[in-house]
């Protein structure tokens, strides 16, 4: 799984933001690992140095093989709420992409080998 983040102007400690993203993804998307192929986090500070109470934006990407791309968007008062309510989401997306493709492969058949119905 490819994790890569990208930062606005108004968003600094692009290094150690970087590390700690990757490791939150991967420790929350283990399950999926194997399902993702990558993931493509935005981060942005909407107002600059003026506050808001939901100034920071999060905006994740994640390209699951064989699907459509899942995007999803949250905006919070903090980074930290940004990505973990944009990582919320995601994970419920997924969660729901993953099972339904998992039930429509599952699915058995009435008719036997030849063709006839049991």
């Amino acid at each position: 799984m490819q994790i890569q983040l990208n930062t606005s102007n108004g968003v600094e400690n692009k290094e150690s933001l970087d590390r700690w993203a990757d490791e939150e993804l991967r420790q929350q998307l283990h399950r999926y690992a194997d399902d993702l192929t990558r993931i493509e986090v935005h981060l942005s500070d909407e107002n600059g140095q003026r506050a808001s109470d939901a100034d920071k934006r999060c905006v994740m990407e994640a390209r699951l093989a064989h699907h459509a791309p899942l995007a999803v968007t949250h905006d919070a008062g903090t980074l930290d709420d940004a990505f973990r309510g944009a990582l919320d989401k995601l994970k419920r997306q997924i969660e729901h992409k993953t099972e339904r493709s998992a039930k429509h492969r599952d699915r058995s058949t009435i008719r036997t080998v030849d063709g006839t119905l049991e």
